[in-house]
């Protein structure tokens, strides 16, 4: 299973998928025969076991009466809602390969590629 098909983001797509179904009281039966698919692909679907394709997207809300553009302009602002809710966790320092990593107590010289990376020694009071 891709990581992408079990994000928050798309966690949020799938349950507009589903919600957007069971707002036409549309079984998932009835929206695979409306599709030519099997109520299982649409099981599969809602519950993120496999993806939509672009075009299968556009087939599954035109099956439902929904315009995609509207679909996807609402999807897009509840994601956008989401990414600014959600706090950001500082990247993590990433060492070039072969990077050697010494104390600045230890020897006044530090490999260039990190010297930005390694805080400075507090001065100590005396």
């Amino acid at each position: 299973m891709s990581k992408a098909l079990h994000s928050r983001h798309s966690k949020i797509f799938l349950n507009k998928l589903r919600k957007q179904r069971e707002v036409r009281r549309l079984r998932q039966a009835d929206l695979g025969e409306l599709l030519g698919r099997s109520q299982g692909w649409v099981s599969y679907v809602e519950r993120g076991q496999t993806a939509l394709n672009i075009i299968e997207l556009r087939e599954w809300l035109d099956a439902l009466g929904v315009e995609f553009l509207d679909f996807l302009r609402e999807l897009d602002a509840e994601l956008r809602l989401l990414e600014a809710l959600r706090p950001r966790a500082k990247p993590r320092l990433r060492l070039a390969r072969g990077a050697v990593v010494r104390s600045p107590q230890a020897s006044p010289i530090v490999d260039q590629s990190i010297a930005g990376a390694i805080p400075a020694p507090k001065p100590t009071k005396r």
